[in-house]
Protein backbone atom coordinates (compact mmCIF):
# COMPACT_ATOMS: atom_id res chain seq x y z
CA UNK A 1 0.00 0.00 0.00
CA UNK A 2 1.00 3.37 -0.43
CA UNK A 3 1.17 6.28 2.26
CA UNK A 4 -2.06 7.50 0.59
CA UNK A 5 -3.36 4.59 0.78
CA UNK A 6 -2.70 3.33 4.40
CA UNK A 7 -4.32 7.20 5.42
CA UNK A 8 -7.21 6.33 3.34
CA UNK A 9 -7.79 2.90 5.35
CA UNK A 10 -6.95 4.19 8.73
CA UNK A 11 -9.16 7.41 8.36
CA UNK A 12 -12.38 5.81 10.01
CA UNK A 13 -10.76 3.00 11.53
CA UNK A 14 -8.70 3.93 14.62
CA UNK A 15 -7.66 0.98 16.88
CA UNK A 16 -10.27 2.45 19.37
CA UNK A 17 -13.00 2.06 16.99
CA UNK A 18 -11.82 -1.17 15.95
CA UNK A 19 -11.73 -2.12 19.25
CA UNK A 20 -15.09 -1.17 20.29
CA UNK A 21 -16.53 -2.37 17.22
CA UNK A 22 -15.24 -5.85 18.10
CA UNK A 23 -16.68 -5.53 21.69
CA UNK A 24 -19.89 -4.77 20.54
CA UNK A 25 -19.89 -7.44 18.12
CA UNK A 26 -18.79 -9.78 21.41
CA UNK A 27 -22.02 -9.12 23.46
CA UNK A 28 -20.98 -5.32 24.87
CA UNK A 29 -18.58 -4.24 27.50
CA UNK A 30 -18.89 -6.34 30.91
CA UNK A 31 -18.15 -4.56 33.89
CA UNK A 32 -16.50 -7.26 36.25
CA UNK A 33 -16.44 -5.51 39.64
CA UNK A 34 -17.70 -2.21 40.94
CA UNK A 35 -19.08 -0.73 44.04
CA UNK A 36 -22.31 0.71 42.39
CA UNK A 37 -23.97 1.29 46.07
CA UNK A 38 -21.11 3.90 46.84
CA UNK A 39 -21.10 5.60 42.95
CA UNK A 40 -21.09 9.10 42.66
CA UNK A 41 -20.75 9.94 46.88
CA UNK A 42 -17.80 11.81 46.85
CA UNK A 43 -18.48 15.93 47.48
CA UNK A 44 -16.16 19.00 47.60
CA UNK A 45 -16.30 19.26 51.38
CA UNK A 46 -15.33 15.76 51.06
CA UNK A 47 -12.38 15.54 48.94
CA UNK A 48 -10.16 15.85 51.87
CA UNK A 49 -11.06 11.86 53.14
CA UNK A 50 -8.96 11.26 50.03
CA UNK A 51 -6.09 14.09 50.08
CA UNK A 52 -5.75 12.56 53.64
CA UNK A 53 -6.33 9.47 54.32
CA UNK A 54 -4.71 5.94 53.04
CA UNK A 55 -7.21 2.72 52.19
CA UNK A 56 -7.27 1.08 55.12
CA UNK A 57 -8.52 4.56 57.11
CA UNK A 58 -10.81 4.73 54.56
CA UNK A 59 -12.36 1.09 55.39
CA UNK A 60 -13.99 3.11 58.71
CA UNK A 61 -14.52 6.45 57.93
CA UNK A 62 -17.11 4.85 55.22
CA UNK A 63 -18.89 4.09 58.22
CA UNK A 64 -19.81 8.05 58.69
CA UNK A 65 -21.68 8.19 54.83
CA UNK A 66 -22.53 3.88 54.91
CA UNK A 67 -25.02 5.55 57.75
CA UNK A 68 -26.59 8.12 56.72
CA UNK A 69 -27.63 6.39 53.72
CA UNK A 70 -31.41 5.28 53.59
CA UNK A 71 -32.17 2.56 51.74
CA UNK A 72 -33.79 4.95 49.04
CA UNK A 73 -30.43 6.59 48.83
CA UNK A 74 -28.16 3.16 48.09
CA UNK A 75 -31.55 2.66 45.57
CA UNK A 76 -30.52 6.28 43.82
CA UNK A 77 -26.54 5.91 43.89
CA UNK A 78 -26.52 2.24 42.45
CA UNK A 79 -29.25 3.25 39.56
CA UNK A 80 -27.05 6.40 38.40
CA UNK A 81 -24.42 3.38 38.45
CA UNK A 82 -26.19 1.26 36.20
CA UNK A 83 -27.69 4.35 34.27
CA UNK A 84 -24.04 4.86 33.49
CA UNK A 85 -23.06 1.31 32.08
CA UNK A 86 -25.99 1.10 30.17
CA UNK A 87 -25.19 4.14 27.76
CA UNK A 88 -21.90 3.05 27.54
CA UNK A 89 -23.37 -0.67 26.02
CA UNK A 90 -22.42 -2.17 28.91
CA UNK A 91 -24.63 -5.79 28.69
CA UNK A 92 -23.19 -6.55 32.37
CA UNK A 93 -21.91 -5.76 35.42
CA UNK A 94 -20.57 -7.36 38.84
CA UNK A 95 -21.35 -4.45 42.06
CA UNK A 96 -20.19 -5.75 45.39
CA UNK A 97 -22.80 -4.12 47.99
CA UNK A 98 -22.02 -3.34 51.82
CA UNK A 99 -24.01 -5.88 53.38
CA UNK A 100 -22.65 -5.28 56.96
CA UNK A 101 -23.45 -3.70 60.39
CA UNK A 102 -23.44 -0.26 59.94
CA UNK A 103 -25.50 -0.54 55.93
CA UNK A 104 -27.34 -3.34 57.00
CA UNK A 105 -29.77 -4.30 54.84
CA UNK A 106 -30.08 -1.13 53.65
CA UNK A 107 -27.83 -1.15 50.42
CA UNK A 108 -28.51 -4.38 49.21
CA UNK A 109 -32.39 -3.76 49.24
CA UNK A 110 -31.87 -0.86 47.08
CA UNK A 111 -29.61 -2.74 44.40
CA UNK A 112 -32.28 -5.59 44.24
CA UNK A 113 -34.86 -3.01 43.52
CA UNK A 114 -32.54 -1.38 40.57
CA UNK A 115 -31.46 -4.57 39.80
CA UNK A 116 -35.73 -5.15 39.09
CA UNK A 117 -35.88 -1.80 37.62
CA UNK A 118 -33.33 -2.33 35.26
CA UNK A 119 -33.42 -6.01 34.20
CA UNK A 120 -34.31 -5.77 30.65
CA UNK A 121 -31.60 -2.82 29.79
CA UNK A 122 -28.44 -5.19 31.78
CA UNK A 123 -27.39 -8.11 33.73
CA UNK A 124 -26.27 -7.27 36.88
CA UNK A 125 -24.48 -10.09 39.38
CA UNK A 126 -24.43 -8.93 43.24
CA UNK A 127 -21.52 -9.51 45.62
CA UNK A 128 -21.43 -9.25 49.43
CA UNK A 129 -18.67 -6.75 50.41
CA UNK A 130 -17.11 -7.65 53.57
CA UNK A 131 -15.68 -4.65 54.51
CA UNK A 132 -15.94 -5.33 58.42
CA UNK A 133 -14.33 -8.79 58.07
CA UNK A 134 -16.41 -12.55 59.04
CA UNK A 135 -14.30 -13.43 62.17
CA UNK A 136 -16.32 -10.53 64.46
CA UNK A 137 -19.22 -11.62 65.60
CA UNK A 138 -21.55 -8.53 64.75
CA UNK A 139 -19.74 -9.02 60.97
CA UNK A 140 -20.21 -12.57 60.59
CA UNK A 141 -24.00 -12.34 61.18
CA UNK A 142 -23.96 -10.11 58.63
CA UNK A 143 -21.58 -11.73 56.24
CA UNK A 144 -23.98 -14.72 56.53
CA UNK A 145 -27.22 -12.57 55.83
CA UNK A 146 -25.61 -11.00 53.10
CA UNK A 147 -24.15 -14.38 51.52
CA UNK A 148 -27.98 -15.65 50.83
CA UNK A 149 -28.72 -12.39 49.11
CA UNK A 150 -26.40 -12.30 46.85
CA UNK A 151 -25.33 -14.17 43.54
CA UNK A 152 -21.44 -14.20 44.61
CA UNK A 153 -20.03 -14.25 47.57
CA UNK A 154 -17.69 -11.25 48.38
CA UNK A 155 -14.30 -11.09 50.50
CA UNK A 156 -11.33 -8.78 52.02
CA UNK A 157 -8.90 -10.95 53.67
CA UNK A 158 -6.95 -7.96 54.57
CA UNK A 159 -9.30 -6.26 57.03
CA UNK A 160 -9.22 -9.45 59.10
CA UNK A 161 -5.91 -9.69 59.27
CA UNK A 162 -5.26 -5.71 60.20
CA UNK A 163 -7.94 -6.67 63.01
CA UNK A 164 -7.21 -9.48 64.42
CA UNK A 165 -4.02 -10.47 63.74
CA UNK A 166 -1.22 -12.28 61.48
CA UNK A 167 -2.94 -15.78 60.19
CA UNK A 168 -6.32 -14.22 60.43
CA UNK A 169 -6.66 -13.52 56.48
CA UNK A 170 -6.23 -17.10 56.01
CA UNK A 171 -9.51 -18.11 58.28
CA UNK A 172 -11.14 -15.36 56.25
CA UNK A 173 -10.33 -17.16 53.63
CA UNK A 174 -11.61 -20.43 54.67
CA UNK A 175 -14.80 -18.85 55.82
CA UNK A 176 -15.15 -17.52 51.96
CA UNK A 177 -14.41 -21.02 50.65
CA UNK A 178 -16.66 -23.23 52.75
CA UNK A 179 -19.73 -20.65 52.21
CA UNK A 180 -19.26 -20.15 48.34
CA UNK A 181 -19.06 -24.06 48.24
CA UNK A 182 -22.57 -24.61 50.83
CA UNK A 183 -24.77 -22.42 48.75
CA UNK A 184 -22.76 -23.63 45.26
CA UNK A 185 -21.44 -19.93 44.58
CA UNK A 186 -18.49 -18.26 43.39
CA UNK A 187 -15.75 -16.27 45.29
CA UNK A 188 -14.46 -13.04 44.24
CA UNK A 189 -11.80 -11.88 46.73
CA UNK A 190 -9.71 -8.43 47.24
CA UNK A 191 -6.09 -9.16 47.34
CA UNK A 192 -2.99 -7.92 46.89
CA UNK A 193 -3.57 -4.49 46.48
CA UNK A 194 -1.02 -2.39 47.74
CA UNK A 195 1.34 -3.12 45.14
CA UNK A 196 3.88 -4.56 47.66
CA UNK A 197 6.82 -7.45 47.36
CA UNK A 198 5.37 -8.15 51.54
CA UNK A 199 1.87 -9.38 49.80
CA UNK A 200 1.27 -12.99 48.80
CA UNK A 201 -2.61 -12.94 48.91
CA UNK A 202 -3.05 -13.73 45.34
CA UNK A 203 -1.13 -16.92 46.44
CA UNK A 204 -2.73 -17.84 49.43
CA UNK A 205 -6.16 -17.27 47.67
CA UNK A 206 -5.03 -19.77 45.36
CA UNK A 207 -3.94 -22.37 48.13
CA UNK A 208 -6.98 -22.36 49.08
CA UNK A 209 -9.17 -22.82 46.20
CA UNK A 210 -7.28 -25.63 45.58
CA UNK A 211 -7.59 -27.12 49.45
CA UNK A 212 -11.07 -26.49 49.22
CA UNK A 213 -11.58 -27.88 45.92
CA UNK A 214 -12.94 -24.50 44.24
CA UNK A 215 -11.29 -25.09 41.01
CA UNK A 216 -12.80 -22.60 38.55
CA UNK A 217 -15.01 -21.11 41.20
CA UNK A 218 -12.55 -18.31 42.58
CA UNK A 219 -11.90 -15.18 41.42
CA UNK A 220 -8.83 -12.44 42.69
CA UNK A 221 -9.85 -9.45 42.11
CA UNK A 222 -6.32 -6.60 41.76
CA UNK A 223 -3.42 -9.04 42.25
CA UNK A 224 -1.63 -5.94 41.80
CA UNK A 225 1.32 -7.04 44.38
CA UNK A 226 2.27 -9.76 41.91
CA UNK A 227 4.56 -8.00 39.80
CA UNK A 228 6.72 -6.66 42.92
CA UNK A 229 8.10 -10.25 43.50
CA UNK A 230 10.53 -11.73 41.14
CA UNK A 231 10.20 -13.32 37.55
CA UNK A 232 10.75 -17.11 39.31
CA UNK A 233 8.44 -16.65 42.01
CA UNK A 234 5.60 -15.15 39.06
CA UNK A 235 5.85 -17.46 37.10
CA UNK A 236 5.55 -20.69 39.56
CA UNK A 237 2.35 -18.59 40.43
CA UNK A 238 1.13 -18.79 37.34
CA UNK A 239 1.22 -22.28 37.00
CA UNK A 240 -0.63 -23.17 40.44
CA UNK A 241 -3.10 -20.54 39.65
CA UNK A 242 -3.81 -22.68 36.14
CA UNK A 243 -3.53 -25.49 38.36
CA UNK A 244 -6.72 -24.00 40.41
CA UNK A 245 -8.48 -22.70 37.43
CA UNK A 246 -8.29 -19.00 39.12
CA UNK A 247 -9.54 -15.74 36.97
CA UNK A 248 -8.24 -12.34 37.63
CA UNK A 249 -10.01 -9.11 37.04
CA UNK A 250 -8.19 -6.09 36.95
CA UNK A 251 -9.04 -2.56 38.11
CA UNK A 252 -6.95 -0.21 36.40
CA UNK A 253 -7.39 3.12 37.92
CA UNK A 254 -7.67 1.72 41.10
CA UNK A 255 -4.34 1.92 41.87
CA UNK A 256 -2.76 4.14 39.07
CA UNK A 257 -2.92 6.56 42.13
CA UNK A 258 -0.37 4.56 44.48
CA UNK A 259 2.04 6.53 46.95
CA UNK A 260 5.30 6.47 45.87
CA UNK A 261 7.54 4.41 48.08
CA UNK A 262 11.10 3.16 49.11
CA UNK A 263 10.82 -0.32 48.71
CA UNK A 264 12.95 -2.63 46.06
CA UNK A 265 11.35 -4.58 43.73
CA UNK A 266 11.41 -5.07 40.04
CA UNK A 267 10.25 -2.05 37.91
CA UNK A 268 6.54 -2.14 38.06
CA UNK A 269 3.84 -0.26 37.59
CA UNK A 270 -0.04 -0.52 40.19
CA UNK A 271 -1.41 -2.51 37.13
CA UNK A 272 -2.69 -5.57 37.18
CA UNK A 273 -0.22 -8.26 34.83
CA UNK A 274 -2.87 -8.83 32.01
CA UNK A 275 0.16 -9.33 29.97
CA UNK A 276 1.87 -12.44 32.04
CA UNK A 277 -1.65 -13.73 33.30
CA UNK A 278 -2.95 -14.07 29.57
CA UNK A 279 0.29 -15.65 28.61
CA UNK A 280 -0.42 -18.16 31.46
CA UNK A 281 -3.88 -19.35 30.27
CA UNK A 282 -5.34 -17.55 32.85
CA UNK A 283 -8.44 -15.34 32.23
CA UNK A 284 -8.34 -11.34 33.07
CA UNK A 285 -11.50 -9.52 33.45
CA UNK A 286 -12.38 -5.59 33.77
CA UNK A 287 -13.91 -3.55 36.19
CA UNK A 288 -14.17 -0.04 37.37
CA UNK A 289 -13.80 -0.64 41.13
CA UNK A 290 -15.00 2.62 42.90
CA UNK A 291 -16.48 5.57 40.85
CA UNK A 292 -16.36 9.14 41.73
CA UNK A 293 -16.37 8.52 45.52
CA UNK A 294 -13.89 8.15 48.58
CA UNK A 295 -11.94 5.54 47.41
CA UNK A 296 -11.55 7.00 43.73
CA UNK A 297 -12.89 10.67 43.40
CA UNK A 298 -12.24 11.22 39.72
CA UNK A 299 -13.28 8.04 38.12
CA UNK A 300 -16.30 8.37 36.03
CA UNK A 301 -16.72 4.66 35.14
CA UNK A 302 -15.98 4.80 31.85
CA UNK A 303 -15.25 1.26 30.05
CA UNK A 304 -12.98 2.56 27.40
CA UNK A 305 -10.37 4.60 29.46
CA UNK A 306 -10.35 2.14 31.81
CA UNK A 307 -9.38 -1.08 29.08
CA UNK A 308 -7.13 1.61 27.39
CA UNK A 309 -5.04 2.49 30.77
CA UNK A 310 -4.66 -1.50 31.37
CA UNK A 311 -3.50 -2.13 27.66
CA UNK A 312 -1.17 1.09 27.51
CA UNK A 313 0.38 0.44 31.26
CA UNK A 314 1.37 -3.59 30.34
CA UNK A 315 2.24 -2.97 27.00
CA UNK A 316 -0.01 -5.97 26.01
CA UNK A 317 -0.61 -5.71 22.34
CA UNK A 318 -2.80 -9.30 21.67
CA UNK A 319 -5.80 -7.20 20.63
CA UNK A 320 -7.95 -10.69 20.01
CA UNK A 321 -7.38 -11.29 23.93
CA UNK A 322 -7.75 -7.83 24.55
CA UNK A 323 -11.91 -8.42 23.16
CA UNK A 324 -11.71 -11.11 25.40
CA UNK A 325 -10.80 -9.19 28.68
CA UNK A 326 -13.52 -7.11 27.48
CA UNK A 327 -16.28 -8.98 27.19
CA UNK A 328 -16.04 -12.95 27.39
CA UNK A 329 -13.74 -13.33 30.31
CA UNK A 330 -16.54 -11.02 32.02
CA UNK A 331 -19.24 -13.11 31.23
CA UNK A 332 -16.62 -16.08 32.57
CA UNK A 333 -15.82 -14.61 35.89
CA UNK A 334 -19.51 -13.31 36.66
CA UNK A 335 -20.54 -16.92 36.12
CA UNK A 336 -22.61 -16.02 33.09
Amino acid sequence: MTNKDILLASRDQSLKAFLMKSIKQNGGWVNAHMHADRAFTITRESFDIYQKQTLIEKWDTLDRIKAAMTEEDYYRHFSMAVERMIEQGVSAMGSFVDIDPIAQERAIKGALRARAVYKNDIVIKLVNQTLKGVIDKEARYWFDKGADMVDIIGGLPRRDERDHGPGMGLVHLDVLMQTGKRLGKMVHVHVDQFNSPEEIETEQLTDKTIEHDMHGKVVAIHSISITAHDFAYRQKLYQKMKEAKMMVIACPFAWIDSPRREDHGPTRNSLTPVDELSTAGIPVAIGTDNISDYMLPFSTGNMWEELKLLVTGCRYTDLDNVIKVATQNGRLVLGL
